[in-house]
């Protein structure tokens, strides 16, 4: 049968390495499930895999699309399958790491058939967010759609924007296209989940993003500058620098905000991954222990 083997874990944790490590072993590509990584332009920023890293493996969806883009999980989701189809035609064994949720849930249990959002309704909601703002939004939420209400983080614009989307076009709540039945796959699913102590994840974060502002985020986070009102750069250690860039912040503290930001992302990830019981966690300096857990499985 064939196999995908899903590296996953939170932001710093060492994905990349170890991903590299696995493709070599098995000969396969590497599919990123990394919504920011799939912009081109953003690589320090989303510490896409560096140019060396990109010649030693084969990549998909590493830095395909511009930040004026629009793309969504349900996107991913048909596109990745798509590339899956193909890739195991002459693979038996193929590598897929990440660490955005959406991502990963989108190709191991698929995503609801939720309608597209027509242009014309997506440009009216994205105006009346700019003049109303998100807390009138959520208050439209929770009479339009009460249940989503509820369980969405109403802090999330794209979230609660994209609910009301669907809401005013087509009439029904966004409830009402949320199945959240498991789609099978023709393939098995093995994932490996990485993790660390906090203490050691937060210091790797830390000199992390030492090292982005010493590789030129700041210049480059100014060429995007003009694009800061896109969802592609509402992304951490970009906003925290245009608020740097607009005079609220100074530097050091924008830098200290995008350090503190990133921890905090870090510690959303690994409550929605804890949730998923199909998940096997290693350190990732474990690598034999995976490698054996991973034979294990394949046999």
């Amino acid at each position: 049968m064939k196999s995908l083997i899903v590296l996953l874990g939170p932001t710093g944790v060492g994905k990349t390495d170890l991903s590299l490590t696995l493709a070599k072993r098995y000969q396969s590509p590497i599919i990123s499930c990394d919504s920011r990584q799939i912009y081109a332009t953003l690589s320090i920023g989303t510490a896409a895999p560096t140019p060396e890293q990109l010649q030693q493996v084969k990549h998909y969806f590493i830095g395909t699309l511009q930040p004026t883009d629009y793309y969504s999980a349900a996107q991913y989701e048909t596109d990745a399958m798509k590339l899956l189809e193909e890739l195991f035609v002459s693979h038996d064994t193929l590598i897929m790491t990440g660490g955005s949720m959406m991502y990963i849930d989108a190709i191991c249990k698929g995503i609801d058939d939720i309608p597209t959002v027509d242009a014309e309704t997506r440009e009216h909601m994205m105006q009346h967010y700019q003049e109303a703002g998100l807390e009138a939004l959520c208050k439209e939420l929770k009479l339009l759609d009460p249940e989503y209400y509820n369980i969405v983080d109403l802090k999330n614009p794209k979230r609660v924007i994209h609910a009301l989307e669907i809401c005013y076009m087509t009439g029904k709540t966004y409830t009402s296209f949320r199945t959240q039945s498991s789609k099978q796959r023709p393939f098995r699913i093995i994932k490996v989940g990485l993790t660390r102590d906090r203490e050691e994840l937060y210091d790797r974060i830390n000199r992390r993003v030492d090292m982005m502002i010493e590789e030129g985020l700041e210049e480059e986070a100014r060429r995007v500058y003009p694009l800061r009102h896109l969802n592609s750069l509402n992304t951490v250690g970009y906003k925290e620098l245009f608020n740097y860039f607009d005079g609220e912040w100074t530097l050091p503290f924008a830098i200290e905000k995008i350090k503190q930001n990133s921890r905090i992302y870090s510690r959303k990830q690994m409550t929605w991954f804890k949730r998923d019981t199909e998940i096997t966690w290693f350190h990732p300096e474990q690598q034999k222990e995976i490698e054996a857990f991973i034979e294990e499985k394949l046999q």
